[in-house]
């Protein structure tokens, strides 16, 4: 059953491949044009010593919370020796098709129709390590975390977590810390809304007031995001509500 999930709730379970137990989700790259997870990053091996490879949200078949687990269609082996990645730089074009022809699929900016309308990976040219991304709508988590919300008037907090769809691993809300200004107090915010994620400003540019922000709904990350709190978020913004 479809469900919204914290990030940061998600982040340190393990993966349970076929055979075996297998890593540990430490983070997910998600597009900034869709909205949508990419890639679950696993950790290896342990902390010191491990190394980093990437799960595509497809073969995710279940998560279980009492075990903190997530099930997933491969086997240890085949997670374990998948191109590893380097943590350190932004994930190129060039090691994107060398995972997909590892695993043997089609990349998802050939199936996804919504992504194929407006292609973000030109075509293969000679590898280079990037000093910044070659594809600048692929986010870390990690890294976006911590980005600032500037809203129509000002800056008002920061993004704290994403909240996805445990089923499409699409980000529906952007969790918004406003202490700075109002102590103690979290928003959502749906990417719907968002203008630019401007990654050398280190910040998330939305087309809301700061006033609105700051009035909007409290969130509690210790209940479950229900439809009516969802409606009120909308109407708040003066905006439809869908859930798809």
């Amino acid at each position: 059953m479809s469900e919204l999930r914290k990030l940061n709730d998600l982040t340190g379970y393990g993966f349970q491949a076929q055979d075996d137990e297998v890593g540990l989700l430490e983070e997910v790259y998600f597009d900034d044009q869709h909205w949508q997870a990419r890639y679950l990053v696993a950790r290896t091996g342990n902390w010191l010593f491990g190394r980093k490879v990437l799960l595509v949200p497809e073969v995710v078949e279940g998560i279980d919370d009492e075990l903190k687990r997530i099930w997933v269609n491969l086997t240890r082996q085949q997670i374990e020796h998948a191109p590893p990645i380097d943590s350190e730089q932004p994930v190129s074009e060039h090691y994107q098709r060398q995972y997909y022809s590892y695993y043997d699929w089609e990349p998802y900016w050939m199936t996804d129709p919504l992504f194929r309308a407006t292609p973000a990976i030109p075509p293969f040219v000679q590898p280079e390590i990037p000093t910044k991304p070659e594809n600048p709508h692929l986010r870390s988590s990690a890294e976006v975390t911590g980005y600032r919300l500037a809203a129509e008037g000002g800056d008002v907090g920061h993004v704290e977590d994403l909240i996805l769809d445990n089923q499409s691993w699409a980000l529906r809300y952007l969790e918004i810390d406003t202490r700075n200004w109002l102590p103690g107090r979290h928003v959502l915010m749906s990417p719907a809304w968002v203008e630019q994620v401007d990654w050398a400003a280190q910040q998330v540019k939305v087309a809301v007031s700061q006033d609105l922000v700051k009035s909007a709904p409290k969130y509690d990350s210790t209940r479950h995001i229900s439809r009516d709190y969802q409606l009120a978020l909308y109407k708040h913004y003066g905006k439809s509500f869908s859930e798809e």
